[in-house]
């Protein structure tokens, strides 16, 4: 069966490129992963040089590398040679199947919008993140941290993709959804929220639970967290 290529972000992270390159051998070493590392091609070559696997790793050449406080878009316009740019034209290319990054949060969704573009029905990129991932059924908070002004609908386009990924990925069948509120009774939480839940009890294809709230999440209440991504990053930030 055919390797699925995946690009990885040499440049992405507190601790690149190092920490990045031997991350790529372990995945190359225990998984047969085929990876791309996106970066300077002449340090990485050397971080490899003593590696017995080094020729099962590609090199992409990107001599460029947005730093985490860069205003995103203006990032990407000014640094095309960047890792982040390189890495997802790759995957635009049809060269590879996935890119990886540590970096810039912003720059990559932003890259990936501009770039890649988005999947038919859904209005705004989210970014999902685990709780609690040494269980077997760990929740998915959906956004957290992409969007942080949102709409009903959005937050409506986010429990549907929560939903997906737990399906196809986590296979749980029926993903319980909770809508991150101030309290758990119907009628609770700013207008967001009142109109999010609306949407989401009448929504077909969701499992909807209704509003949770902070403790609910610990206690594994639900499958899918739903909110905004300005709330959902300080969730991320706070949950142990």
């Amino acid at each position: 069966m055919k390797s699925t290529k995946i690009v990885l972000d040499a440049a992405g992270g507190d601790y690149a490129p190092h920490e990045i390159v031997k991350g790529a051998l372990k995945a190359v070493q225990e998984y047969n992963a085929e990876v791309i590392l996106v970066g300077r091609k002449n340090v990485l070559r050397k971080l490899l040089e003593k590696s017995p696997i080094k020729s099962r790793i590609n090199i992409v050449d990107a001599t460029e590398v947005i730093d985490f406080d860069e205003h995103p878009v203006r990032a990407l316009q000014n640094k095309p040679n960047s890792s982040i740019v390189v890495g997802i034209n790759l995957v635009k290319s049809g060269y590879a199947a996935a890119f990886v990054s540590a970096g810039n949060t912003g720059a990559v969704v932003a890259a990936s919008l501009l770039n890649l573009g988005r999947v038919e029905g859904v209005s705004r990129p989210a970014i999902g993140a685990f709780i609690d991932i040494l269980t077997a059924r760990p929740g998915l908070l959906v956004d957290a941290g992409a969007n942080a002004d949102c709409r009903p609908e959005h937050l409506l386009e986010f429990a549907r993709l929560g939903s997906l990924y737990s399906k196809n990925i986590l296979n749980i069948p029926f993903p319980r959804v909770g809508l991150l509120s101030n309290g758990a009774e119907e009628g609770k939480g700013n207008r967001l929220i009142q109109e999010t839940y609306q949407l989401l009890k009448e929504a077909k294809g969701i499992s909807f639970i209704g509003n949770i709230e902070g403790h609910d999440i610990a206690r594994k209440t639900a499958d899918v967290i739903v909110c905004d991504g300005f709330t959902g990053n300080i969730v991320l930030k706070i949950v142990p």
